[in-house]
């Protein structure tokens, strides 16, 4: 398989993918993720851990619909074109 353009978007679709199917209660408390974790005061810097599981929360939360078209662009695509 060669380097293409295609196949780096398609990477990138299958990364987020993956973050936006994971589940709170089966992966996410595993690594001691709970809601109320993210709390910090005001003026408080998160550290890593915290602002890793807010990108993942924001990317299961606003990539849903997104991926849904991105996801079917693409199966057509592979199916038109192999």
């Amino acid at each position: 398989m060669a380097l293409t353009l295609y196949s780096l978007i398609q990477t990138a679709i299958l990364c987020t993918n993956a973050i936006a199917v994971l589940h709170e209660e089966r992966f996410l408390r595993k690594i001691g993720s709970g809601v109320d974790q993210g709390v910090t005061g005001f003026g408080d810097d998160p550290g890593i851990k915290a602002q890793v599981l807010n990108l993942i929360r924001s990317v299961r939360t606003v990539m849903r619909v997104p991926l849904i078209i991105v996801n079917t662009a693409s199966i057509v695509l592979l199916l038109l074109f192999g």
